[in-house]
């Protein structure tokens, strides 16, 4: 059986599975941590943060219309630099960011779902419903894209109604009234506010998984860069009318206490116990969809690597192909980081590998592919900087907080690059190195 199927998924199921990982990990899981930083502004936070999306968007719109692929961004890399290290650091950076975002979700599932039963947020069922969930998809996902695609489907259409549901009745009971929050107002800084963009930005890089089946959409070299831009608009509009309504309900320091199950928490004083039903049977779609589709593009971009000869790879017995393979990687390395890692620094970890990235995939298309894709320079440049700024604001917020995690991720950063750059070096024969 052929590993990738071409033509095996529409426009809207290009659609579902990036919307499916925004929405799974953006509105549950990341909202009460902007609030934190960003104060009162939060709603308007996911504005900016869209924009600075959109800016990044460009260059993989670009790269998918010209080179579209079930590798996505590690083709891209490949094509701006060739088969070497930066392609490999820059693609096992985008499928780490990949897998946190899984676990980032596995941890926001079972945060929701304990809300049913009044469980104490520190109870080990959190990271245990979480490893239930990635095995779930891990089965789902090797059912083929056509059973993956109707879930994602079914998934993203539920999830989109009830959210949508939620941020216009919460806003109407509220009288589009934002007293509560005010009253509750803290001090943040431009640090605080820039680093909350930067979460903010984690919360619509699920448009990224879009790429990784590009080979597999019908008429990729147009409706991926459709599938990117309109995902990010379906998303835009949810996350600033929720945030709208979750500020309508709650007063800050109530959205800040509650940070990862903000929603729920903003549904009883809106929706009595019922909402809270509601608000936690929707945030259990979102989460389980958010999983099948992050982990279906990721798969795809490990198995795309390997092809390329840029990562090692080892069978150890498993039968099937490559990418069946790089799905349990995927799977397992996800449930490590769910049992040990919690929300906020899982969170921060993806956003940082992402933008780091991000750059890496701006400057390639701006310094090497300008003479096979036609650009406007103004508006990568303008996406680098946005995202190097972002980017240092929440390395020096957690610095101030949390100096482990960035110390961890400097190191994991290091040590990505010096593995790729000694397997390279020992495994020579095929890779062509353009000069960065």
């Amino acid at each position: 059986m052929n590993r990738y199927e071409p033509e095996s998924l529409t426009l809207t199921g290009a659609v579902s599975l990036g919307t499916g990982v925004m929405i799974g990990a953006g509105i549950f899981a990341l909202l009460g941590q902007v609030a934190e930083l960003a104060g009162i502004l939060f709603p308007v936070i996911f504005l900016v943060g869209a924009v600075v999306t959109a800016f990044s968007a460009y260059s993989y719109v670009k790269f998918s219309n010209t080179y579209p692929s079930a590798g996505g961004i590690a083709m891209y890399l490949e094509k701006a630099y060739g088969k070497g290290v930066m392609t490999g650091f820059g693609g096992l950076l985008m499928a780490f960011s990949m897998v946190i975002n899984e676990s980032l979700v596995a941890r926001t599932f079972g945060t929701y779902t304990i809300q049913l039963f009044n469980i104490e947020q520190g109870s080990f069922l959190v990271p245990l419903l979480g490893v239930g969930l990635l095995v779930f998809a891990f089965g789902v996902n090797i059912s083929g894209n056509r059973i993956i695609e109707k879930f994602s489907f079914f998934m993203a259409l539920v999830k989109i109604t009830g959210i949508s549901i939620f941020g216009i009745v919460g806003l109407w009971l509220a009288d589009f009234s934002f007293a509560s929050t005010s009253s509750g107002a803290v001090e943040t800084t431009i640090e605080g506010y820039l680093a909350a963009v930067a979460l903010s930005v984690l919360a619509y890089k699920g448009f990224t998984t879009i790429t990784n089946s590009g080979s597999e959409i019908v008429d990729p070299h147009q409706n991926v860069g459709r599938a990117i831009i309109i995902s990010i608009a379906i998303c835009t509009v949810i996350y600033f009318l929720v945030s709208l309504a979750v500020a309508g309900s709650l007063t800050l320091p109530e959205i800040i206490e509650a940070k990862n199950f903000a929603l729920a928490e903003a549904a009883r004083p809106v929706f009595g116990n019922y909402g809270l039903w509601f608000t936690v049977g929707l945030a259990i779609i979102a989460t389980i969809s958010g999983i099948i589709a992050s982990v279906f593009a990721v798969s795809r971009m490990l198995a795309m690597l390997t092809d390329m000869n840029i990562i090692p790879h080892r069978h150890f017995g498993m039968p099937g192909d490559i990418q069946k393979h790089t799905l349990v990687y995927t799977i397992v390395v996800a449930i490590l980081l769910t049992i040990f890692f919690d929300l906020s620094r899982i969170a921060s970890l993806g956003a940082i590998f992402y933008l780091v990235m991000d750059i890496i995939m701006h400057w390639g298309l701006l310094r090497h592919m300008r003479e096979e894709i036609d650009v406007r320079p103004y508006i990568i440049i303008t996406a680098i900087v946005l995202d190097a700024v972002i980017l240092s604001a929440l390395l020096l917020s957690k610095a101030s907080t949390d100096m482990f995690l960035v110390v961890m991720a400097l190191i994991m950063m290091v040590l990505i690059f010096l593995g790729e750059k000694i397997f390279l070096r020992s495994n020579p024969a095929g890779n062509d190195h353009k000069q960065i």
